[in-house]
């Protein structure tokens, strides 16, 4: 039989320091040592050395050394004093009746441990995996701006319902009690909040922290409770100004020299969005060219794309200072506000969006013009999916959309007799 340790007291356990190394280049310095406390065999005191020298605390704990199956593993049965001397021998003793019943308190820890790991694991908040989806989504964008109303819908209209709850309990009634709020109010907003809360709880069920049906997908589901939204939801469409008051309009806007009248008559002249137009820099014209060219990280579609400039867009262009790397900046220097454009229309009476002169210019080439509609679209920097389309369009068509930009630079500015002969 194997030599039994002698039974230590507690006075003499609490005595107990670490070692030093007996040998070799390390000679001298201080080393954990385990220390046989007796009473139960294999029952040892692992005291480590202090962290630094100065410092008067080093860590104590309890070890097992026992067989189990074939192997002789550690097993720590917890920190000393916190578990005292006695508390320590029944837990070994404990521990060893298992092991003599055939458990293997190896096995049983690291199933513990794996089950906690994945509690914690499905512990999720909605909130967290929607911070994990919006840092996906981000890269992807084409701008912050897109990042940041995605947020904002979620922060709006999602967290406070619910952010807080665990995604594995996230159940019909919750994304009910969210949407119903907004369902016929903010149709298209709780559509897209509807829309995103499935694609974060896919997410969820792809990463294994979700099981069971999507409470958040609208057929056969959220269908069977909520208005269908094209029943509720009036389309609105951005006001735009009948194409026969565009003249008569142009006229009363070349009276005006401030830098947001302007940029919208720089903006009718090219078809081109609030956005692209606030945004444009002196780098992307040529006037040479006659060509301003919208780089693909300011372009809806996320692709470049080349507007021809008329001769009054080109005019307009040289009029103006080269004081900015902005082609049109506001007073302090910056980019102008996207109310700009729109304060110039309602100081001037008109109940109309500059969005909605993109439409006004679509309707004039369609019913005045012979233009393909490739043509046309590739205007308004639309990129059809059509595959044949998309192909035909490859070139741009740049000599064509001149043609096109020079007739409606002239309708724009065509005398009340002419008008009345083309339309």
């Amino acid at each position: 039989m194997p030599r039994l340790a002698p039974e230590l007291s507690d006075s003499q356990v609490r005595r107990l320091r670490w070692g030093k190394v007996q040998s070799g280049p390390n000679k001298g310095k201080p080393c954990p040592k385990l220390h046989a406390v007796g009473g139960v065999g294999g029952l040892y005191l692992n005291c480590s050395p202090p962290v630094t020298e100065n410092s008067k605390t080093y860590a104590r704990s309890w070890i097992l050394k026992t067989p189990v199956g074939n192997k002789l593993p550690e097993l720590g049965l917890g920190p000393y004093p916190e578990i005292t001397l006695s508390k320590a021998r029944d837990k070994a003793r404990e521990v060893k009746e298992k092991i003599r019943e055939g458990f293997d308190p190896l096995s049983q820890r690291r199933q513990a441990r794996s089950e906690i790991l994945k509690a914690q694991a499905k512990s999720v908040t909605f909130k967290q995996l929607a911070e994990r989806y919006i840092a996906k989504k981000s890269r992807e964008f084409k701008t912050a701006k897109q990042t940041q109303k995605l947020r904002s819908h979620l922060e709006t209209y999602a967290y406070g319902h619910i952010g807080r709850l665990v995604v594995e309990d996230i159940e019909r009634a919750h994304i009910i009690a969210m949407l119903t709020p907004i369902w016929e109010t903010k149709t298209e907003t709780a559509k897209r909040v509807r829309a995103t809360v499935e694609r974060i709880l896919d997410m969820g069920g792809a990463e294994g922290i979700r099981t069971g049906d999507n409470p958040a997908r609208w057929k056969g589901n959220l269908e069977l409770t909520l208005p269908a939204p094209d029943k509720i939801a009036k389309v609105k469409h951005l006001a735009a100004m009948p194409y026969a008051e565009l003249p008569m309009f142009m006229g009363e806007l070349c009276k005006r020299s401030t830098i947001g009248a302007t940029a919208l008559r720089f903006g009718i002249l090219t078809a081109a969005r609030s956005g692209e137009i606030r945004g444009a820099t002196w780098r992307e014209i040529d006037l040479d060219a006659k060509v301003w060219t919208i780089p693909a990280d300011r372009m809806k579609n996320g692709r470049t794309h080349k507007v021809p400039l008329t001769s009054e867009a080109k005019k307009l262009l040289r009029a103006l200072p080269r004081d900015n790397e902005l082609v049109f900046p506001s007073p302090t220097g910056r980019m102008l506000s996207d109310m700009t454009l729109t304060k110039v229309l309602k100081d001037m009476g008109h109940k109309v969006t500059q969005h909605g002169f993109r439409a006004t210019f679509r309707t004039w080439a369609q019913e005045e013009t012979e233009y393909a509609e490739e043509v046309c679209e590739l205007a308004l920097g639309h990129v059809n999916s059509d595959a044949t389309r998309a192909a035909y369009a490859r070139s741009e068509l740049l000599d064509k959309r001149s043609l096109l930009m020079t007739d409606w630079e002239e309708f724009c500015h065509a005398t009340a007799s002419t008008r009345g002969q083309n339309l």
